[in-house]
Formats: C-alpha cells, structure tokens, sequence
C-alpha cells in the first residue's frame, strides 16, 4: 500500500524528476571501478517519501532494493540542491494558476516540535521540560497554503522568525503585494515586529495582550489548520535530522505535499477530469 495516494505522488514525482541533474549509471570516480548501478532516482524518492510520512529512520524505511545509505546520500545531495524548494515553488504557481493565491490576507505563527538528536535547528523546549525541540515558523495565505518557513530552536521567540518567515515566503512565491495584511496572534505584539512589517510593506493586524483568543481570532485560524496537516508527518512532527538544510528539505517537501492536496480539494469542484481523486481524504 502506497503511503501516499498516487493522485499526490505521481504528479509531484514528475516535477521533482525534471528538477534532477544526469546522472551516469555507473560512478566514474569510484577508486575500485563501480560494479552496481546507480540506484534509480524514483526509487530512492519514495524510500524518502516513506520517511517522511512515517518519521522512521532510514535504516527501517531501507529495503532490499534501496539501503539506508543510499537514501542518506542521496538525500544530503537533494538539499544541498535545494531541489524541495524548488518543488515547492513548482506547486505554488501552479495553484495560482489554476486556482489562484488569496496573498492580500496573509497569517504567520509558530509551532513546537521535537527534535530529540538536537542538530543545527534544535534547542531546548520551553513547553516540554526543556528537552530538544524545533520552533517552526510558517506563513499561510488566506486559504492556508504554506508560502514560506523559518525554522530554529524551540527555545527562540516566535516574533525573531517573522522576518525570515515573510523573506522566505516572498522568495517562495515570488514577491508579495504592498499593504497585504499578516494575522498574528499577541506573542508579535511589540515595535520589533512593528518594524519588520513596516519594511515588508505589509499592515500587521496584532492580536492585543490579555485579551482571551476567541474574541480576537480573526483569519489566524488558517495557520493553525496548515500547521496541524504539516505535523501529520512524521519526519516533520518529530525530526531526528540534525543538517539544517536536510531540516528545510523535509519542511518544504512536505510543504509540497500539502499545497497539491489543496490545489486537489479546490479543483474537484471547480474543475472535472476523468482521473479526479474518488476520495475525499487526501493526506
């Protein structure tokens, strides 16, 4: 049983397969001469696949047809590439042109995860007994696409990350407009925050201190949905990763994930094909 369904994998492997240098069948720099062929790309990415979705490591993922190293390598390779990101932006135009990005109302907040090999992006929890863990800051647009992340120690504040998050997020999709509003919640509540709205040239709308949540929503709930099908993975909800790039490789694979399935719920309605997803639930 495939851990995704083909109507999230198939599409998304091919761009990531067009994203991908040549590559020989054998390694000419091996200093015995290679016997074996070089494993298959689309093997190994749905050995990665497997990780990221269940959080295992590499040597429960690996099999007969794809070892634990070979996913290792060819995983350090892919981020130093910066091929997720790309896959990422593929996914983004594609659904602002088929069902288009809602970027005038924009939503940013943090999320706690755990990180117990600590690493370049670990630090320790403050809401789990200060063990290791990883703060995620994201950036959703009004329907709840991710657009860009900023990832850290869990011990960092989220009002430090906003500016990477919307740099990120602006990098993503390609600009983002003047005057765009940012939903956060009252931890972004100060003049740091302030200024880094004000060179983005975006309108902040702050939720206020003390002042209970449910009265002052407004349009943050969307973040928090993204957030939540974000930690449906495995490899992101608990990353064992201790690279900082293999880190935001996960994140905006994942990321990728997410925004095809969005692009799939909106589209069932709006558009018909032969081949549209029978099922409802696309994880």
């Amino acid at each position: 049983m495939p851990v995704v369904p083909s109507s999230l994998l198939e599409p998304l492997w091919i761009q990531f397969a067009a994203l991908l240098p040549e590559q020989p069948e054998f390694a000419p720099d091996h200093p015995w001469g290679c016997h074996r062929r070089r494993i298959a790309d689309r093997i190994v990415f749905e050995h990665v696949i497997a990780a990221l979705v269940h959080g295992s490591g590499y040597e429960r993922i690996a099999s007969t047809a794809c070892s634990a190293t070979t996913i290792r390598r060819r995983v350090r390779l892919w981020s130093s590439l910066g091929l997720a990101h790309q896959l990422h932006r593929i996914t983004l135009a594609a659904y602002d042109q088929m069902i288009g990005l809602e970027l005038d109302d924009l939503a940013v907040d943090g999320c706690h995860t755990k990180a117990p090999c600590k690493g370049d992006k670990a630090g320790p929890s403050p809401v789990d007994r200060a063990k290791q863990g990883l703060k995620r800051s994201t950036c959703v647009e009004a329907k709840g696409v991710p657009l860009g992340f900023a990832a850290a120690g869990a011990n960092r504040h989220d009002s430090k990350l906003l500016d990477p998050t919307l740099r990120a997020a602006r990098e993503q999709v390609g600009g983002l407009p003047e005057n765009a509003t940012v939903h956060l919640d009252s931890a972004y509540n100060g003049k740091p925050c302030q200024a880094v709205l004000t060179e983005h040239a975006l309108i902040g709308e702050i939720a206020a201190k003390g002042v209970p949540a449910p009265i002052q929503v407004g349009k943050r709930w969307v973040v928090e949905s993204t957030q939540s099908w974000m930690n449906g993975y495995g490899k992101i909800r608990r990353c064992f990763e201790r690279d900082g790039r293999i880190v935001d490789f996960y994140l905006y694979l994942a990321a990728a994930f997410v925004t095809v399935r969005a692009l799939i719920r909106e589209a069932r309605t709006r558009y018909r094909w032969d081949t549209r997803p029978t099922t409802r639930r696309l994880r």
